[in-house]
């Protein structure tokens, strides 16, 4: 998952702005813009995404567009094994080949809104090929929602639903051959951090040890551009899925689908997900994150 250049300057500060780009906030306080159809690259992997995301105290948690993984879109659902579609971005791993430029990028599309208030959006989307072709409809909602006096709380909740006359796999590189736990692709977060991310959860502590740990919560911290630092809380995976973390390479985290085995959505049927994300200012504890994933206030 080497860059390739940089971003185009547009590109570096978020495509520009449409109608249907919306903010999330807790009250009144502005915490995230959602992207709905950025104007990018094919080969980013068209998609919407969350960024900038901020604590309650303003300070930003995400990036986008970073020059060592341009296709990285903040916090996104993203998959780079649908069905042969790249819908991750970026360059495809090929078995026996590694990672190669490939015509094989598609985009999450989409397509209406249900919902449109400050603390809640919800609208249908397509999974879509490069050719247009549908691969999944989708139906998301995000909800914003205070936690405890220095925290606030994202709800990210989905159901993928497969066409009715064929299934749909789900890969990473992992599950395509890639060695060394690169299972991602899923329910991303790509962090931004001036010092050094940590990650923890009940039972390790480091990337090597949480990376495809499949424990409840996960905690994830790091600084902000301004210097303050923050931490995020991560809470829902569902039957299978693994937490892929990186913080060396870049600060990251992602419920992975298909961390070690590729993963079928049968004809017909749906795959419904829900995450939790509590993002909060300052540097918690283990107990502080382990309330927080609970539903306490902190």
């Amino acid at each position: 998952m080497t860059g390739r250049g940089g971003p185009a300057a547009h590109e570096r500060d978020g495509p520009a702005g449409t109608e249907d780009d919306r903010q999330l906030s807790v009250d009144d306080v502005p915490v995230a813009r959602y992207v709905v159809d950025p104007a990018i690259d094919p080969r980013h992997g068209p998609r919407p995404y969350l960024h900038p995301v901020r604590t309650l105290g303003g300070t930003v948690v995400t990036d986008a567009f970073p020059a060592d993984h341009v296709w990285h879109l903040g916090a996104s659902l993203a998959v780079q094994d649908v069905d042969g579609t790249n819908l991750w971005g970026g360059r495809t791993y090929v078995r026996d080949a590694g990672y190669t430029w490939r015509d094989d990028h598609g985009r999450i599309a989409h397509t209406g809104w249900e919902t449109r208030e400050p603390q809640r959006l919800a609208h249908r989307l397509q999974w879509r090929d490069r050719d247009g072709g549908v691969l999944l409809t989708e139906r998301r909602e995000l909800v914003a929602r205070r936690v405890g006096g220095r925290a606030w709380a994202l709800d990210v909740a989905y159901t993928l639903t497969a066409p009715a006359d064929r299934d749909v796999a789900l890969g990473s590189p992992a599950t395509n051959g890639r060695p060394g736990g690169a299972g991602y692709g899923g329910f991303f977060w790509r962090a931004v951090s001036a010092t050094p991310a940590w990650v923890r959860t009940a039972t390790a502590e480091g990337e090597e040890a949480v990376n495809g740990s499949a424990d409840p919560w996960l905690a994830f911290g790091g600084t902000g551009p301004d210097g303050a630092p923050y931490t995020l809380v991560l809470a829902g995976l569902a039957q299978g899925d693994r937490w892929f973390v990186r913080t060396a390479m870049y600060p990251g985290v992602c419920a992975a689908f298909a961390f070690d085995r590729p993963r079928v959505i049968a004809a017909g049927t749906s795959r419904a997900g829900r995450h939790l994300v509590v993002v909060a200012d300052g540097t918690l504890d283990g107990a502080a994150a382990a309330a927080l994933a609970a539903g306490e206030s902190v």
